[in-house]
């Protein structure tokens, strides 16, 4: 912002234009701020004074390297971004939205939520940066972000444009449309969209199914000509996101469900099994419920034996056999019979003379 570039300004103009001189530079005299606002130091201090009342915390020192100075408060005052800060805040958001160094997961402040990963935060914090990006401005945003990569364990890369059009959807709560691939058939979806969820590998949709009348979980990196509609809703009692979403993706796709009762406190095992691979419900200080699913049983049990934890099966009730058979054959692998001689033959015995 040029806080030159006209001689007559309102008083709102004007303290936004002294806001800026304020975040641009440490400190400035009152003559050198009446110099560059083409007006008096009194007026100076009377918009200093409505910067304060705003929550901006503007301190005055005296003396020779004194002046006004932007300082930090209690509380975080809205920020004042020229147009090359808002593309390079933004770029950020984006990329830190899509590849997040988070292995939590968490549902997206978008519509209302309780994000608790930093890719959550850089979506919320997009979302209300792209309600008053002007347009001009989201191409160049669009520009920088198909021409940077990034390497390492993130998450399945989603499509910007879908994430932010989803976020917008959940916020204003209006109707989402998409296409998304059931088996070998792609249909149409329309849905209501209740929260954006990440997991430490993918990004996730909760929405009502307006088609199947239900909660439905839907993979945000499988969609394609994400939509939002004009269409506005009520929304609809509704479960906890994340963990409706976690217990989806760790059970609910599997063939096979099964629970465990293991005693170690819940903190022990959550920093032990990635959120991908099971849901940890504490049970009181020592013990806690793990909730896993998989193609087969016996991977399941040989995954919670590994912790290291003492357990005890709850679910399903045929699991008990799975793991008895699998204690016996562990058991016959530490006590294998006697080897054979060379020639595969067991020499006969001879009595001694």
């Amino acid at each position: 912002m040029d806080a030159t570039d006209s001689p007559e300004r309102g008083t709102t103009e004007r303290v936004l234009a002294l806001l800026g001189l304020l975040q641009q530079q440490n400190t400035w005299t009152g003559p050198e701020l009446a110099a560059r606002l083409h007006t008096t130091p009194r007026t100076v201090r009377r918009d200093i004074g409505r910067l304060r009342a705003l929550g901006y915390p503007v301190h005055a020192a005296l003396g020779v390297r004194g002046g006004y100075s932007l300082g930090p408060g209690q509380r975080l005052p809205p920020l004042l971004l020229d147009d090359e800060e808002a593309i390079a805040t933004a770029v950020c958001l984006l990329l830190g939205a899509e590849n997040p160094a988070t292995t939590d997961t968490a549902g997206t402040g978008a519509g209302g939520g309780e994000g608790r990963g930093g890719g959550d935060a850089a979506l919320r914090a997009l979302t209300k940066l792209d309600q008053v990006l002007p347009a001009r401005l989201r191409e160049e945003v669009r520009a920088l972000t198909v021409s940077v990569e990034s390497f390492g364990q993130g998450r399945a890369p989603a499509d910007p444009e879908a994430l932010m059009t989803l976020a917008r959807a959940c916020r204003d709560r209006t109707e989402a449309g998409f296409d998304y691939p059931s088996g070998a058939v792609v249909a149409a979806r329309r849905v209501e969209p209740y929260r954006l969820v990440a997991s430490d590998r993918r990004w996730y949709l909760l929405a009502w199914d307006l088609d199947r009348d239900g909660w439905r979980t839907f993979r945000v990196d499988r969609m394609s000509g994400v939509t939002a509609r004009t269409w506005r809703f009520v929304p609809r009692p509704a479960p906890d996101a994340a963990s409706y979403v976690q217990e989806g993706v760790v059970s609910r796709v599997y063939p096979h469900r099964a629970r465990f009762l293991v005693h170690a406190p819940a903190a022990t095992v959550r920093a032990q099994v990635p959120v991908s691979a099971a849901v940890v419900h504490p049970r009181g200080e020592e013990r806690c419920e793990v909730v896993s699913g998989a193609a087969d049983l016996d991977s399941v049990i040989l995954h919670v034996l590994l912790l290291g934890h003492e357990f005890q099966v709850l679910d399903p009730p045929d699991l008990g056999d799975r793991c008895r058979a699998l204690a016996g054959r562990l058991l016959a692998a530490a006590h294998p019979p006697p080897a054979p001689p060379e020639g595969g033959r067991p020499r006969p015995d001879v009595p001694k003379p």
